[in-house]
């Protein structure tokens, strides 16, 4: 059995707990019978750059929720609602609504970080995220990353989706992330799954990649190139280099 010193210190835990809940409702009623007020908007920026803007934000809401104007009761603000409806916008990743005690709707957004984007001639282009999302591009701004373009590239974008080629993503994250590949290689060619082409910064040369497999392996290759053989050989001296086959470089 608990000793009375042990009961005592249980109910004390008890009565903070319920005191504490019942502060937190108290509060949480108060600030919904206040009248909303004013939106704030916080959003994260991605390398500095805002793909979506504040007024974008407010025109969105107003056109969405009309009545989201001073005076209405904070109790009827759809804060669910104006989440969902955000988070509609190709941009923004994630959204919180919520109120203070002021009147004032606080809105917290993160947005989408692209890390390459595709290229088409004759239609849109559009942006793959970190997540391996499939966004469309910003008419506010262009986001300096990976060009990817290609027959087969294009077609996946036709179907709305690149999960269909789900090796390309570790790749593309490779390659965003590492701060000299980031540097040196400006777009790849996707002609098909075992058809991929990296145009390079410095060198005329096209390099045949192959798939999207092994390419760390395919990389360590090319750096080798880059270090032994085109300082001896000259930039370009070699029309075709490939690294598709295993363990191999191609010189010709």
């Amino acid at each position: 059995m608990m000793n009375k010193a042990k009961v005592k210190k249980v109910l004390g835990i008890v009565l903070l707990c319920l005191i504490a809940g019942g502060y937190i409702g108290f509060v949480e009623k108060q600030n919904l019978s206040k009248a909303f007020s004013a939106i704030e908007i916080d959003l994260e920026a991605v390398s500095g750059v805002y793909f979506v803007e504040e007024k974008e934000i407010l025109t969105i809401l107003s056109a969405s929720f009309p009545e989201l104007k001073k005076g209405l009761p904070m109790r009827e603000l759809p804060l669910k609602n104006i989440e969902k409806r955000l988070l509609g916008h190709p941009f923004i990743r994630t959204v919180e609504a919520s109120v203070d005690q002021q009147g004032i709707l606080k809105l917290s957004l993160t947005q989408h970080e692209p890390m390459a984007r595709i290229a088409r001639p004759e239609t849109a282009d559009g942006y793959i995220t970190k997540e391996g999302l499939l966004i469309a591009t910003s008419p506010s701004y262009t986001s300096r990353v990976l060009i990817i373009q290609g027959v087969y590239i294009g077609s996946l974008m036709d179907q709305g989706r690149i999960d269909a080629m789900p090796e390309l993503i570790p790749l593309i994250r490779f390659i965003s992330q590492d701060k000299f590949w980031s540097a040196q290689v400006t777009e790849l060619e996707i002609n098909g799954r075992n058809d991929i082409r990296i145009h390079q910064q410095v060198g005329k040369q096209v390099i045949e990649f192959g798939d999207a497999r092994d390419f760390e392996s395919k990389f360590d290759r090319i750096a080798v190139l880059y270090k032994e053989i085109l300082p001896r050989k000259g930039w370009d001296a070699y029309q075709r280099i490939s690294v598709k086959y295993k363990n191999q470089i191609v010189c010709e």
